[in-house]
């Protein structure tokens, strides 16, 4: 499905490819069949306020968007299991995922990446695509009620991937839970996070996780330690991609 594609590039890092690839982009959103003529409008038009830009301000900008906190973390298990240790085995089994279905991932990137993760349904089929969009359309929904609160137009591709998902979500509920949220990415709030993170010095290795807030992982992705935002894994499925 080339507008996963789409989307995972936009999502990911601005780089001067994309910005140079715009109006190729813009054609492939314009001739999608998975979204409606509204979300395609709105999803050009993101592309053409963001590829305006100064790539280096781009860069920056999103850097702050998604670099500082945990709330717009763009890593899945962020959202799931917080920082559980369970995080390991998660990854483990998305990466066997990947794998028994012929899907390289480059040593630096973590499965659970949201842009890698798409890049992968991206190349499924359309059931396949629109069950394991569903399983995290609660995690999509709240990080873009996240993007919404702070005025950021990065909302129009979580946005998509929702409608691409088919599954309606109470976005009312979720918003207003979001309205209620403290900002995490203040001045303050990383300040206060660091002062508070006990440093031990016996804690085994893998026992915490780095890199743009990512932490944890799967306690079988119990669906009640999402913050009240459901995601499954399907074992059967895996299994069956793995041709089992």
């Amino acid at each position: 499905m080339l507008i996963l594609k789409v989307v995972s590039r936009l999502l990911d890092y601005p780089t001067a490819e994309l910005f140079s690839a715009a109006d190729e982009i813009v054609d492939v959103v314009n001739q999608s069949d998975e979204l409606s003529l509204t979300n395609r409008a709105e999803l050009v038009d993101f592309i053409r306020q963001l590829t305006a830009r100064d790539l280096y301000d781009a860069q920056e900008s999103y850097d702050l968007l998604f670099d500082r906190g945990r709330a717009l973390s763009l890593l899945l298990f962020e959202h799931v299991h917080g920082e559980s240790r369970d995080r390991g085995q998660a990854m483990v089994d998305l990466m066997n995922v990947y794998k028994s279905n012929g899907f390289e991932v480059d040593s630096s990137q973590l499965p659970d990446y949201i842009p890698l993760y798409l890049e992968f349904l991206s190349e499924q089929s359309p059931e396949f695509i629109q069950e394991w969009l569903g399983d995290i359309s609660h995690i999509l929904t709240m990080l873009s009620e996240r993007l919404i609160d702070r005025k950021c137009y990065y909302n129009v591709l979580l946005d998509s991937l929702i409608e691409v998902s088919g599954v309606e979500v109470d976005r009312a509920e979720i918003a207003e839970a979001i309205s209620k949220e403290e900002r995490d990415d203040t001045v303050a709030a990383i300040d206060k996070e660091w002062e508070d993170k006990e440093i031990r010095f016996d804690d085994p290795v893998g026992g915490q996780c780095s890199s743009a807030g990512m932490q944890n992982s799967q306690k079988s992705l119990d669906p009640n330690t999402v913050h009240q935002v459901p995601i499954k894994w399907h074992d059967a499925d895996a299994a069956e991609v793995a041709g089992l």
